[in-house]
């Protein structure tokens, strides 16, 4: 068999077995982070009409504010994670791997990410990773989300 062929038979796999926006539900909620990077809250719709919107805000532990809307929608017949960092065009990263339980789009031409990754543990918890290359080195960052009620906040030292 032609290496094209193979190829193109390992994508219609993958793609076949990649979640639709409907599989993501387990997303929807409103999730907090409390640690060294701050209090980062993220929130998200439950899938309607083919698409999943949401919004993260941030705040540092030096008061800095910082927010990001987002939204989950199909691109080109695949599910896309569209970010908009403080209110900027958006940057589109497709899925390329999700399962019931953890799901990673990608964008190889972004500067950075190049990956958003997020994974459930279990009803209430859900892990956030972006990765991918800073001059030329590995860089990420991760956040513990928890499943808190609506404007939910950390505690205060």
């Amino acid at each position: 068999m032609p290496i094209l062929s193979i190829l193109a038979a390992a994508v219609t796999i993958a793609q076949a077995s990649a979640s639709t926006v409907d599989d993501l539900g387990w997303m929807a909620g409103y999730w907090l982070s409390c640690g060294p990077q701050g209090e980062v809250a993220e929130t998200w719709t439950d899938p309607r009409g083919g698409q999943m919107v949401g919004h993260s805000l941030t705040l540092t532990p030096r008061g800095r504010v910082d927010f990001e809307m987002l939204r989950i929608a199909m691109v080109d017949g695949v599910v896309a994670y569209h970010a908009q960092p403080r209110g900027q065009a958006p940057t589109v990263f497709k899925l390329v791997e999700g399962d019931g339980d953890h799901v990673v789009f990608q964008n190889l031409e972004n500067d950075f990410p190049q990956r958003i990754r997020y994974r459930r543990q279990g009803a209430d918890l859900m892990i956030a990773r972006i990765e991918g290359a800073v001059d030329g080195r590995e860089q990420s960052m991760e956040w513990r989300f928890d499943r808190r009620s609506l404007n939910a906040r950390c505690p205060t030292a």
